[in-house]
């Protein structure tokens, strides 16, 4: 099975910044693209964006974009948030997973924990 393992999630103020990184192992299938959600208290998990891994082409929704950005290590299997100018409405656990987060071959993560709070 690939694993899939969020970090660098934390408590910051509003304006802070923030990169969490995705390491992906193991497992046999591929994967066209990796992508980020997210899931805030009482609301359902939300993409946020996505990066191919054979190419450099990534996009985010409207809501986090100029503030959030994907990036990627092939040589590492690890995939980058880097969020920019924190809003409170960011606060979220903060999962990776392929672009649909329907492939049974990736399970769900435990995620990372992001609040932004003053």
């Amino acid at each position: 099975q690939v694993h899939l393992v969020e970090s660098g999630g934390g408590l910051v103020q509003p304006g802070g910044s923030l990169r969490l990184s995705c390491a992906v192992s193991g497992g046999t299938f591929s994967a066209d693209a990796m992508g980020w959600f997210r899931q805030a208290p009482g609301k359902d998990r939300e993409f946020v964006g996505a990066i191919s891994w054979s190419g450099d082409s990534a996009y985010v929704i409207d809501s986090v974009k100029g503030r959030f950005t994907l990036s990627k290590d092939n040589a590492k299997n690890t995939v980058y948030l880097q969020m920019n100018n924190l809003k409170p409405e960011d606060t979220a656990v903060y999962y990776c997973n392929v672009e649909g987060g329907r492939n049974p071959a990736f399970p769900w993560g435990q995620g990372t924990q992001v609040i932004v709070s003053s």
